[in-house]
């Protein structure tokens, strides 16, 4: 069971979709934001790192997930995280967690769940 409001979040390598936990018992997922290495880069006006030379490469896709996610738990916008991601993605984001971000993990789910419907993830969660 998940705790009310966990962020979840299913990627790859290329995009990812944050998913809210709407039931106070058991798993309803909400969609709340999706995201690419273009939205990121949008976020970040200063960022050094030039998005062209980066379009396209999973690494640099999920390092700067983790970043965001490590952000997002920093300004308390995440109390409880869930992370579904193919084998290769979930390396890398293992690699950049914050320690506040891994103290806020509840899951990790190594599969590649991001062209699944809804209910194929909520199903993965309930295992």
């Amino acid at each position: 069971m998940l705790p009310h409001d966990t962020l979840v979040v299913v990627t790859d390598g290329q995009s990812a979709t944050l998913f809210r936990n709407a039931a106070k018992h058991g798993i309803e997922l909400s969609e709340t934001e999706r995201i690419t290495l273009d939205s990121m880069s949008q976020h970040k006006a200063g960022d050094a790192s030039p998005g062209i030379v980066a379009a396209g490469d999973p690494a640099v896709f999920a390092a700067r997930l983790a970043d965001h996610l490590n952000d997002m738990v920093l300004k308390h916008k995440a109390d409880d995280v869930v992370i579904i991601a193919d084998p290769p993605t979930l390396g890398v984001l293992r690699k950049r967690y914050h320690k506040e971000l891994q103290f806020r993990l509840r899951r990790e789910v190594a599969r590649n769940l991001t062209n699944s419907d809804l209910r194929a993830i909520e199903d993965a969660l309930s295992l």
